[in-house]
């Protein structure tokens, strides 16, 4: 029983990124390499993450359970630095701009996937009471593919010279709530008591918004360009 556990966590989690490879056509343009490079990325800025933590945001107590919105503020801005990683691996991938997208984000993706959850789902998971929060962690995951996917567009997008000029407050905007996640997080779980299944549910439809705002943005570039390149 624990083992069918373990592995329905597993599938839940790997499967859809899988997919997703297969699917995007990342498989066609063997860009496996590609994505491990970026997955080495990922671990170098996350070190450095790490060190500037350590450095300028040493662990303090807070008494009373209160949440320090302005230290966790300071503290998630760090994590600007992912955005300044992500666009690294895409100005080094040669190809079209979906290519360089996809194999970034799931580069980044995946590498958080293996150093975040394996470990808490190899040893919990195969613990002998079932628990819930092993298939929320899996199902995070997937919420998490599709922020990082959002992310590297939005980064896309930001260094496009042929953006529109009026769009870039948007872009900016969207790219300052995907950083700035796990703060609004923070606050709504300290402010309305979210549970667990509902603070999942608050994830999926947060990430969504976002992506679908991305998407369309990006389809409106794309066509926007299509167009041009016919006139």
């Amino acid at each position: 029983m624990t083992l069918f556990h373990f592995g329905n966590c597993v599938a839940l989690a790997y499967v859809p990124y899988f997919l997703t490879y297969k699917f995007s056509g990342l498989s066609e343009y063997s860009a496996f390499w590609k994505c491990v490079q970026a997955g080495g990325a990922y671990l170098a800025t996350q070190l450095c993450k790490m060190l500037i933590l350590a450095t300028f945001f040493p662990a303090s107590e807070t008494g009373g359970g209160n949440l320090d919105v302005i230290g966790e503020f300071l503290k998630t801005s760090v994590d600007f630095g992912d955005l300044i990683g992500i666009q690294l691996i895409m100005s080094s991938i040669p190809g079209k701009g979906e290519i360089k997208i996809m194999t970034a984000a799931m580069g980044w993706a995946t590498a958080e996937l293996v150093m975040t959850r394996f470990i808490p789902m190899w040893v919990g998971a195969r613990g002998v009471e079932f628990d819930w929060k092993y298939i929320q962690m899996s199902l995070e995951s997937n919420i998490n593919l599709v922020q990082h996917i959002a992310a590297a567009v939005l980064v896309w997008l930001w260094s496009r010279h042929d953006l529109n000029r009026s769009l870039l407050p948007v872009v900016g905007t969207l790219l300052g709530l995907s950083v700035y996640r796990p703060l609004i997080v923070e606050i709504l779980i300290h402010a309305v008591g979210l549970g667990s299944w509902t603070l999942l549910l608050s994830k999926a439809l947060f990430t969504g918004a976002i992506g679908l705002v991305t998407l369309q943005l990006y389809v409106g570039l794309v066509h926007s360009n299509t167009s041009n390149h016919y006139d």
